[in-house]
């Protein structure tokens, strides 16, 4: 993604014509990072990117629009991504994802108070003065739970959970502004607090409304209307041409606007979607039909496409023959986006044994996290090795982008983990598994290799047998060092890079770069590893001089793997099971490959 520069955003707020042009509004709401792809301009973090419609310049159009958007996806991973889009309209493909229509509203600055105002406005001026600031105060604390409270007894109408979110990250929003966003107070006689709007000056050509509250313990009538009146004289004195009001969003709030003659400007749409890998047709329809033959009746193609897992071909296995006797070795991954059923099931129709690392049923699944949700007395908690800055990143990294404009589109996580919980009560291996597995959720990687594996063998009825006992595999997981653990977890910012080089490096079999790029796991150190590669060594050889058996192990063994196998006298060949496949290892100058 290019960097975020001056001249970028400067020509963004020079250009703007609706809120969602202000980069520091949207940075300060959502936490992402602004970029312009042409005309239009985009917000982005991590596995999801929103999409504002609105051009820069010009006219709306869909081709346009479209080209921005393709090369804007592309940017942020091409595939697996929550998109939002609000635009004054959107492309047909997109109008079936629409979830919300409203229109902008503005306000001219050079408009003046109306007419049955005017005495009234007299009256609140006497007994008010206006000030205007950006450091939320106690003051305005008070006044801000005032007004929610309102809401939450009746007394007034109800505010949505995305404006309620709104409200409660004003602070924080005012200080990641650059002094952009304003507050717009009314004080009466005593210097106490009567009405507050938060306004934002970014853009160019105008200042946009964004929330506002008055009082009713120190109540003063109109004292927000007196705010308007302000809020257009502040508006005509910075050089704007107009107050974007924003939408229309209910008759009450709708008619106060009016009342200052506000009028109608750029439609609104918004829709939500997911961006995923394109998959042909033939490919859908073979799954579709596969999970209805599997769901029984009662069940809508809408439903049976929801639960659909994307199918890959499984590269990263091996041939293992010795004494013409044949069998199989794959490196798995525990997280993953992708299906590889149909792989597996080919494999297993070749084989009698399949054998895992270790037991993987509900009893042995429960010891486990039993295990690892148990911290030993006397221990230090990782909460307590944190500081307070990387425990909130992490919290970002793993719980997503949180926030009332995110809230209000649907785009936050609906499924959170609770970061300090986990911190506070785990050991640490069982920590990084919880919170690595929650981010990679987050951004759709909702299978696990091994674990389909250990299904579908089962299903078939084959022999299934683990390598290692309880024991020998909680004292592998527990030897792993503290300090990886939390080095990993203070560089979380870098997990969307390493997830992404190794969904494209597992996905291809190269198991060298799939290791380079996952090196700094914590599980990934000399006793984890050499001490268990040498036990899988001993105890599958046996079965494997017998033939007709695949063993799985995760990825991470096969590079000693291979070379134990063959000094143990196998001769092991790549599996390749595609044409692209072939192409990459022979411009590598792969010899021991076979199709598959």
């Amino acid at each position: 993604m290019p960097e975020q520069t001056d001249d970028l955003l400067a020509r963004i707020v020079q250009l703007a014509r609706v809120p969602e042009h202000s980069p520091g509004l949207m940075q300060a709401m959502s936490q992402g990072m602004p970029f312009c792809v042409g005309d239009y301009f985009f917000i982005h973090d991590e596995d999801w990117l929103m999409a504002v419609a609105y051009p820069l310049r010009g006219t709306y159009s869909h081709a346009a629009f479209e080209v921005a958007l393709t090369e804007a996806v592309r940017r942020c991973g091409g595939e697996g991504i929550n998109c939002w889009a609000v635009g004054p309209d959107l492309p047909p493909r997109l109008q079936p994802h629409v979830m919300d229509r409203d229109r902008f509203h503005v306000l001219p600055a050079a408009a003046q108070p109306p007419a049955r105002l005017r005495s009234a406005l007299r009256r609140a001026s006497q007994c008010l003065h206006v000030e205007e600031g950006t450091v939320f105060t106690a003051e305005h604390r008070r006044l801000w739970a005032e007004f929610l409270g309102r809401a939450d007894r009746g007394e007034a109408a109800p505010l949505a959970p995305h404006v309620r979110e709104l409200y409660a990250r004003t602070p924080e929003a005012l200080d990641g502004a650059d002094g952009h966003l304003r507050l717009l107070d009314a004080r009466d006689g005593q210097g106490r607090l009567v009405a507050c709007l938060l306004l934002d000056y970014a853009p160019q050509n105008f200042v946009a409304y964004i929330l506002g509250a008055h009082s009713r313990t120190h109540y003063v009538p109109h004292a927000a209307d007196l705010l308007f009146a302000a809020m257009l004289e502040r508006a005509r004195t910075s050089g704007k041409r107009f107050i974007h009001l924003g939408l229309g969003v209910n008759e009450g709030i709708l008619r106060f606007k009016k009342k200052w003659g506000a009028v109608p400007s750029w439609p609104y749409l918004m829709a939500d979607w997911r961006q995923e890998a394109p998959r042909s047709s033939s490919g859908v329809a073979r799954e579709l039909a596969l999970a209805f033959l599997r769901s029984g009746s009662g069940v809508s193609k809408r439903q049976l496409l929801a639960q659909l897992v994307e199918q890959r071909p499984f590269a990263m296995l091996w041939q293992v023959e010795k004494a013409g006797r044949v069998s199989w070795i794959g490196g798995t991954a525990h997280f993953f986006r992708y299906s590889f059923e149909d792989s597996f099931r080919k494999l297993f129709r070749e084989v009698d044994n399949v054998i895992f690392e270790g037991p993987l049923d509900d009893t042995f699944m429960v010891d486990v996290d039993r295990n690892g949700k148990s911290l030993p007395p006397g221990s230090i908690p990782l909460l307590e090795q944190l500081t307070e800055e990387e425990i909130r990143q992490l919290e970002r990294v793993v719980r997503g982008a949180e926030g009332p404009w995110l809230r209000r589109l649907n785009m936050e996580s609906p499924k959170k983990a609770d970061v300090r919980d986990i911190l506070g009560t785990m050991r640490p291996w069982c920590a990084f598994f919880s919170l690595w597995t929650a981010f990679l959720e987050r951004m759709g990687w909702r299978s696990s290799v091994d674990m389909e594996a250990w299904r579908i063998a089962r299903d078939m009825g084959r022999n299934v047998m683990g390598m290692e006992n309880l024991e020998e595999q909680l004292a592998s997981l527990n030897s792993v060092p503290v300090e990886r653990v939390l080095a990993y977890f203070r560089d979380c910012r870098s997990w969307p890079v390493y997830a992404r080089r190794n969904l494209r490096a597992y996905l291809a079999g190269d198991l060298e770069r799939m290791m380079g790029s996952s090196a700094e796991f914590p599980t990934r150190t000399g006793t984890v590893i050499s001490v268990r590669d040498q036990r899988f060594r001993e105890r599958m050889r046996p079965w494997m001089e017998e033939g007709r058996t695949a063993v799985f192990v995760g990825a991470a063994h096969m590079l000693n793997l291979r070379w134990m196998l063959a000094e143990d006298g196998f001769r092991l060949r790549r599996c390749l099971p595609t044409l692209g496949h072939r192409l990459r290892a022979a411009l590598r100058h792969e010899k021991e490959v076979i199709w598959w």
